[in-house]
């Protein structure tokens, strides 16, 4: 009973502290990252405290602690895997840096957002982060220790990209330019992290003795700031140093101690690591059936965070477990998807790297092929000789095989072509029709006539927007999300024109989902809003409105729900029935099939579903949802 009066006086003494520190800043608002940070540093992990910094500094109009609250929150959801939550609250908190117009804060924004996008293996975006960070600080004339840290940071991380690249002794220029910078400033963070990389491009280049120096070093500096994430990292690096010198005895409790961290942490970044680390243990130790499930845990975590890096690490340990169980086609399959992954991350990474590398180590890797090849050619000559006539007659079957299995995947992907165009401009006549085209125009030339010219400037700038946007999108098979929603907003403004902008049209987006990486069909949207125009709110006198939200529901897809309050479509039929000059609609019709076509890329379809809504059997509208898988 004491202990637990001990420790409710302790919590709300804590509590007592923040109070007294939150207040203490919102009166003074400091202005510097550092003043900020003195406040503060004792709650950043604390996701509930920080919200109420955020809420505090937004209802003060606070800008620089609605930034540093945003960045810290980012922080917190980024070490526990949830790396679009992240990158979307450190894009907000570069928003409050730009309002208090703050380069420190800004520049801390970019590089965290950097970060999360290197841990999630999107090279380019990483890149451009971290390139615009290093800019900002290198403009300012006399750099804040705050500055000069995050230099560090963004040396440190550009340093990891050129790891993933393979190039290892320009990856440590970077880190060892970061590690004077973090002993200038006497910052035990920043040298752990700086000897940990250190020591990971050392084990890569076989250099396994210093590798281990530099780990043990950052392990100490982890030590000395009682980091149990640094200790987690440092034991896996150390663990695996062991391994690769076989030294089982004493690998076998610093990984499985590397292990516990990582689940007890809950960085999902880690225990894929991990597990997969455990893995190369147990199959190094012949515990085969424990390996391959231990394996197969950390593949499974890689994959529900897209850690792609780490997919193709247990690939390729799954290829091995399979050898050596003589299951020689999973093998292979296995072997075959780490490439797939390896190759894919390459390419999404900045290509100018990739090219840089093959022409510095060209020459080296085709001189010592010349050399393999110059001590092998004898041998080589006499087995063709041997093998001569089997060699011509296995090459002309191959060959035959080959142009056969070409002409039949050319022919169907020339109709898979065909199709494609096919939709393709059936989109855009359906888009750019001359009802459309002309009744815009006639809209604009109204404004032209009663000689208002701001609006008609605005709209015909609107319109031209609009029209580049669909020719660029008919040349797209996808665009963006955020793509996608800036058409739809040109769309609607252009099409309200002609209600007399009596339409209230909102997009309201999940925040969750990250509307610059999510890839969607080009246009997909334009038939169902012009649905809920021309049939839903064109015969109803006042009050129209549509709401298009978009929102994650289901896993694997995005979610889009299109909501007016027009007249349903039991009335819209009877209008149309009633008409004499009758329009066929194909709008419809050929997005369900581009959706089809886009969903074969996924292992789920698309899904549309079409609902009148009443209220006491009265008509009030419809909703349209649909799902797309991403």
């Amino acid at each position: 009973m004491f202990l637990a009066l001990c420790c409710a006086l302790n919590g709300n003494g804590q509590d007592l502290n923040f109070e007294t520190a939150l207040d203490h800043l919102t009166k003074n608002q400091p202005k510097t990252y550092i003043g900020i940070d003195s406040m503060l540093e004792a709650f950043e992990k604390d996701s509930l405290k920080m919200k109420r910094v955020l809420e505090i500094s937004r209802l003060k109009a606070y800008n620089h602690g609605s930034s540093y609250a945003l960045n810290t929150l980012g922080i917190i959801n980024r070490d526990i895997s949830n790396y679009d939550k992240s990158i979307a609250l450190h894009e907000e908190a570069k928003s409050f840096a730009d309002k208090a117009d703050s380069d420190e804060l800004r520049i801390v924004s970019l590089n965290m957002i950097g970060v999360a996008y290197r841990r999630m293996d999107i090279i380019k975006s990483a890149l451009d982060y971290h390139t615009e960070a290093l800019k900002i600080a290198y403009a300012i004339k006399d750099p804040t220790p705050t500055v000069e840290y995050n230099i560090a940071v963004s040396q440190n991380s550009i340093g990891n990209i050129y790891l993933a690249l393979k190039q290892y002794d320009v990856a440590l220029i970077q880190f060892k330019k970061s590690l004077q910078i973090e002993e200038k400033a006497g910052n035990k963070l920043g040298l752990a992290i700086n000897y940990h990389n250190i020591g990971y491009a050392e084990d890569a280049k076989g250099n396994l003795d210093i590798a281990l120096a530099n780990y043990e070093r950052s392990l100490f500096y982890n030590e000395a700031i009682n980091s149990d994430v640094g200790r987690m990292i440092c034991f896996n690096s150390i663990g695996s140093i062991y391994l690769k010198k076989e030294d089982y005895k004493k690998a076998e409790p610093i990984i499985r101690d590397a292990l516990k961290k990582a689940l007890a942490l809950k960085d999902q970044f880690y225990i894929a690591s991990s597990y997969i680390n455990l893995g190369q243990l147990e199959l190094a130790l012949n515990q085969i059936s424990e390996a391959e499930k231990n394996v197969k845990k950390g593949i499974g975590v890689a994959h529900i965070y897209n850690l792609k890096s780490s997919v193709a690490d247990g690939s390729k340990l799954l290829s091995e477990i399979n050898q050596k169980k003589g299951n020689y086609k999973a093998a292979l399959e296995y072997y075959q998807n780490a490439v797939d992954i390896e190759n894919t991350i390459l390419t999404e990474q900045n290509l100018q790297y990739v090219n840089d590398i093959v022409l510095e180590y060209e020459n080296e890797n085709k001189n010592n092929q010349i050399k393999a090849l110059a001590s092998e050619n004898e041998a080589v000559r006499k087995r063709l000789e041997r093998n001569k006539s089997i060699f011509w007659y296995s090459m002309l079957a191959l060959l035959i095989m080959g142009i056969a299995l070409f002409i039949i995947n050319r022919n169907r992907s020339l109709k898979r072509d065909k199709h494609i165009l096919t939709l393709e401009q059936d989109m855009l006549r359906s888009q750019m029709n001359p009802h459309f085209i002309f009744n815009s125009l006639n809209s604009i030339k109204l404004y032209i006539i009663n000689n208002d010219k701001e609006n008609a400037v605005y709209y015909l700038n609107k319109f031209s927007k609009l029209i580049r946007k669909i020719l660029i999108a008919s040349k797209e098979k996808e665009s963006t999300l955020q793509e996608e929603l800036d058409t739809m907003q040109l769309y609607m403004n252009i099409e309200n024109i002609r209600f007399d902008n009596e339409i209230d049209f909102t997009i309201d987006v999940d925040e969750s989902i990250n509307t610059e990486v999510t890839k969607v069909p080009s246009l997909v949207l334009q038939p169902f809003l012009e649905n809920s125009l021309w049939h839903g709110l064109s015969s109803k006198s006042n009050d129209k409105r549509i709401d298009l939200n978009v929102y994650k529901n289901r896993k694997g897809y995005i979610t889009f729900e299109i909501v007016d309050n027009g007249i349903g479509r039991i009335a819209s039929k009877k209008i149309k029935d009633n008409k004499k000059l009758k329009r066929k609609s194909v709008g419809i019709d050929i997005t369900k099939a581009r959706l089809a076509n886009f969903s074969k890329a996924f292992e789920n379809s698309y899904s549309l579903d079409i609902e009148d809504l009443y209220d006491n059997h009265t008509a009030i509208g419809t909703k349209v949802t649909l799902n797309i898988p991403s």
